[in-house]
């Protein structure tokens, strides 16, 4: 933790309850990295995106839009 804080970094992980001394954590934060990590948690549902079938940029770009629009609408 201390080597992200000293590069400017933003630790969003929370303190421990029984930490001597927690650091403030910007909740807001967490919870967006929470949903950035829960939606990839749904995209690797999709087969296609998780093994990477598409071998070109494009193809896969591609396949990433449909996963999203997938778990958007589902």
């Amino acid at each position: 933790m201390r080597w992200l804080e000293e590069r400017g970094g933003i630790v969003v992980i929370p303190s421990r309850i029984i930490a001597k001394r927690p650091r403030k954590t910007d909740w807001h934060t967490y919870k967006e990295c929470h949903l950035v990590g829960n939606l990839f948690l749904k995209l690797k549902n999709n087969r296609r995106f998780a093994t990477r079938y598409e071998k070109k940029a494009l193809c896969f770009q591609a396949v990433v839009c449909l996963s999203c629009i997938l778990v958007w609408l589902l």
